[in-house]
């Protein structure tokens, strides 16, 4: 089946939704678990996507693949999405480690662009995990790539992604740099704002 028709698909919509809302549900209940430890709301907000065919084939045209169902199935592990956003890096690792404690996901990578930023500046946790989806009387493994940032890394991230399709142009070669000692400032910042708030807390 051609690819976009396969997209396109009521069934397969269906299951990424389900597989969305399963994550978003297990990132409520982490959050209210850790809410409550810490006395302080930890995820500020959420959001979700299901890859466009314009974004599937970029991606596989990148890599050098065909444009089929099976190599996006087999190359392409964040067809489907779910971002949360926090305060503090600490509550990235920590929401990151309840999840893979999750004994009915299946943790297929891990990506720590937070450590290991990429060259652009770009950093985020980012868990690919497989969930269960039933599904006319079977049960389907979904891929869901989890993507945990802090709130300055979010607005980064969303100039850095606008930029991504213009990048031949002169001016927004020199935005690139730029973003890339915003991003080096940024760091810096969460740092901060981590240790004022464990000093807070000290009190």
């Amino acid at each position: 089946m051609d690819l976009k028709d396969f997209l396109r698909q009521e069934d397969f919509i269906v299951k990424c939704q389900w597989g969305i809302s399963l994550m978003n549900a297990r990132l409520q209940m982490i959050n209210a678990e850790l809410s409550m430890r810490c006395g302080r709301k930890v995820i500020h907000s959420y959001s979700s996507r299901i890859k466009s065919y314009d974004s599937i084939a970029a991606k596989l045209r990148k890599k050098g693949l065909p444009e089929t169902v099976r190599s996006m199935e087999e190359h392409v592990s964040d067809v489907v999405g779910v971002r949360a956003v926090c305060t503090y890096t600490d509550d990235l690792y920590r929401i990151g480690e309840m999840l893979c404690a999750q004994r009915d996901m299946r943790l297929l990578k891990k990506k720590d662009y937070i450590r290991n930023p990429k060259k652009s500046g770009y950093r985020s946790l980012h868990l690919i995990f497989q969930v269960p989806v039933s599904f006319q009387e079977e049960v389907r493994w979904i891929r869901i790539e989890v993507q945990l940032r802090t709130g300055a890394m979010d607005y980064w991230a969303g100039l850095d992604y606008q930029l991504q399709y213009k990048k031949e142009n002169r001016e927004a070669k020199n935005i690139s740099r730029e973003l890339k000692e915003y991003a080096n400032a940024i760091e810096q910042i969460d740092s901060k704002v981590l240790e004022l708030r464990k000093r807070i807390e000290a009190i």
